[in-house]
């Protein structure tokens, strides 16, 4: 019998013998048909995109950045889209696991309801459907979960909620690129992602890796948006652009639009933090108008999408 370190040797020489004859084979067989066959594996290993039922298109807020203001741009660009388009029905999706912002930000606190069939009955505030695991914990509580048990609530998040005739579903993400944007992406058929940043070097360095990687997953990018760039004079009305142009030149850069610059300005923090965002609070102040054109662009290009798509 070998003993241990016998055995440890024993197996890499077969490993390295394994992996000469894979070498070998990969040579043989060339490099179009070796493509293919990696192709073939990778699929195996992917889920298959399935819609959330309930739900007609889903639009990402995405950053790599933390801090950069993205849940209240997914708070607000929700209940813009709902001010622009009355008829549509429109829900709010907090995926952010570890620090849940939806129900601070929209004055939600109660749990939801069961189904007869064990769906959560999203909560309702200011016309909006909302779900966030921030209604299934207690608020001081921290989230202290491993991947697996991320990936467990993240699934009941997005298959386990009686979602009702919803047209636009906003899902706020939290920051990075890690297993929460990838299980959204290989799981759920996007109709586009909405980036966020604030204009320093640090948080469009990370933005930019943000990008590319929904691009390379072929994820469609609606643009980006400008938070805490500009700063109103409340006596003058004068605009002030505070870090310069980074952000164009990364929009330029990647080949995405700006969709708006939201200003620096107390009132957007104010009035979220009450549980009252600012499209709510002050619907004809220029904050909330900044929100609705922002929701107008988004509507514009997942209507481009459509064609796009009819088309094919």
């Amino acid at each position: 019998m070998l003993d241990s370190r016998s055995l440890v040797i024993f197996l890499l020489s077969k490993y390295r013998r394994w992996n000469a004859n894979i070498y070998c084979s990969c040579q043989k067989t060339g490099s179009s048909e070796l493509e293919n066959r990696q192709a073939q594996l990778m699929a195996r290993g992917l889920p298959k995109q399935k819609p959330i039922t309930g739900v007609k298109q889903i639009i990402l807020v995405a950053s790599g950045k933390g801090g950069v203001g993205k849940s209240t741009t997914a708070v607000n660009l929700s209940l813009a889209l709902k001010s622009v388009e009355p008829n549509k029905v429109v829900g709010l999706l907090d995926a952010d696991v570890y620090g849940p912002s939806v129900p601070l930000m929209m004055g939600l606190h109660e749990t939801p309801l069961l189904t007869k069939d064990n769906l959560m009955i999203p909560l309702v505030n200011y016309g909006l459907q909302c779900m966030s695991l921030g209604f299934l914990v207690d608020e001081k509580s921290p989230v202290i979960w491993r991947g697996l048990m991320v990936m467990s609530a993240l699934e009941k998040l997005l298959r386990q909620v009686a979602w009702d005739a919803v047209d636009y579903l906003i899902v706020d993400t939290p920051p990075g690129t890690g297993d929460t944007h990838l299980s959204l992406i290989q799981n759920l058929p996007l109709a586009g992602v909405v980036l966020v940043t604030t204009p320093q070097i640090a948080a469009l360095e990370v933005t930019r890796r943000g990008a590319i990687m929904f691009q390379k997953l072929k994820v469609p990018i609606v643009g980006v948006v400008q938070n805490m760039n500009t700063f109103v004079c409340p006596k003058c009305k004068n605009s002030l652009a505070l870090y310069g142009h980074g952000t164009e030149d990364l929009a330029s850069e990647l080949g995405i639009d700006l969709l708006q610059d939201i200003p620096l300005d107390a009132a957007i923090t104010e009035t979220t933090d009450q549980g009252k965002p600012i499209v709510v609070a002050l619907p004809n102040s220029t904050q909330a108008e900044a929100y609705k054109k922002l929701a107008e662009k988004v509507i514009t290009f997942l209507k481009k999408q459509e064609v796009q798509r009819n088309k094919s």
